[in-house]
């Protein structure tokens, strides 16, 4: 992936207080990166002392997501080193409140910001219907065409495109069949209201369905009904657990994950994070990557170049992930992948 330099000094201002935020926001903290001489090979669009701001909007805390926006951050203070001026990086977090999103999109629009990046499919629907006249690069929306964000991937007309984290879940089944054969019913958990879950589970089911395995389903609101629905859906005798991209189960996968393995049953989740919250294996996306992929088109909106030529983006790598503690716990032989 080509890395563009974007930023000489990063100011980052972490969840700045917020009316509506559930659970409050933290003090704000600031880190800055020292400016550096541009360097010879320094993209010709660049301006030595030129100042921008952007404004990054994520829909919640969770380990998928901090991850994320921690990349775009630090692909952005790289840019520091070498770039010849100035980015300010606001970051907000909705904590799931969609009142929230759609009143920090607003602010950022109001406050002039250059670019926004919405973190997570919801974040980015309420940038884009509340800031429409500032150009929006979003991370990790799963289906940008269902979530009404982009007509294709590969034609932008309006003022937003991004990188999605689409998922091939055939890979994850097959990994599935490798590590734990025999599985003939898989447990669904998931929020219905996420568009982004309901793209990969209805691809979920369409693959299970050509291939006559069953599935069994339970949906959640909130993070806190993720306990009892990962109970209720072990206990309609499902063999293993999948699941998608979903910001409210990823919020609680680490409990989701004790009750499977309490169960007996192997967690196949869609992101190396939510393995890393206890999952047992994934073909998933490297969300540090998908970061600095984000941080790159941000970088080129800033440099000049029309949203309308900026086409969406699949995250560029993916890989096999395991959880050796969970592989332990449930007698999982994972020693091909762990190096």
């Amino acid at each position: 992936m080509k890395n563009r330099i974007c930023a000489a000094l990063l100011t980052l201002v972490l969840c700045l207080p917020l009316a509506g935020c559930a659970g409050g926001a933290s003090s704000g903290i600031s880190v800055s990166y020292p400016a550096a001489e541009p360097s010879s090979g320094a993209d010709s669009g660049m301006q030595a002392g030129k100042a921008y701001t952007v404004g990054i909007l994520q829909q919640m805390e969770h380990t998928s997501l901090d991850e994320i926006r921690e990349a775009v951050e630090a692909g952005l203070a790289r840019g520091a080193a070498a770039g010849g001026y100035t980015v300010e990086v606001v970051y907000k977090n909705a904590q799931g409140d969609p009142t929230a999103i759609r009143t920090i999109a607003e602010q950022f629009a109001a406050q002039g910001v250059d670019v926004i990046v919405p973190i997570a499919t919801g974040a980015a629907q309420g940038a884009a219907a509340a800031a429409q006249d500032v150009p929006i690069v979003f991370s990790a929306v799963a289906d940008p065409v269902a979530a009404g964000l982009v007509d294709a991937f590969d034609r932008t007309t309006g003022n937003i495109t991004g990188v999605s984290n689409g998922i091939d879940v055939a890979k994850i089944f097959a990994l599935a069949d490798e590590l734990t054969p025999g599985i003939g019913t898989y447990g669904f958990v998931y929020n219905e209201g996420e568009v982004n879950s309901q793209s990969i589970i209805e691809k979920a089911k369409a693959f299970l369905d050509a291939r006559g395995l069953a599935y069994e389903e339970v949906t959640v609101a909130s993070s806190g009904e993720v306990q009892q629905a990962a109970r209720g859906v072990v206990a309609k005798g499902v063999d293993a657990l999948f699941i998608p991209n979903d910001n409210t189960v990823a919020s609680a996968l680490p409990v989701l994950a004790q009750e499977a393995i309490a169960a007996g049953l192997p967690v196949y989740p869609t992101a190396d994070s939510m393995v890393r919250d206890g999952g047992l294996a994934t073909v998933g996306i490297n969300y540090t990557v998908l970061g600095g992929q984000t941080a790159d088109m941000v970088c080129r909106v800033l440099e000049g170049t029309p949203i309308a030529d900026i086409p969406v983006e699949l995250v560029n790598e993916s890989s096999v992930v395991v959880n050796g503690d969970t592989a332990a716990a449930l007698g999982v032989d994972v020693s091909r992948y762990v190096q």
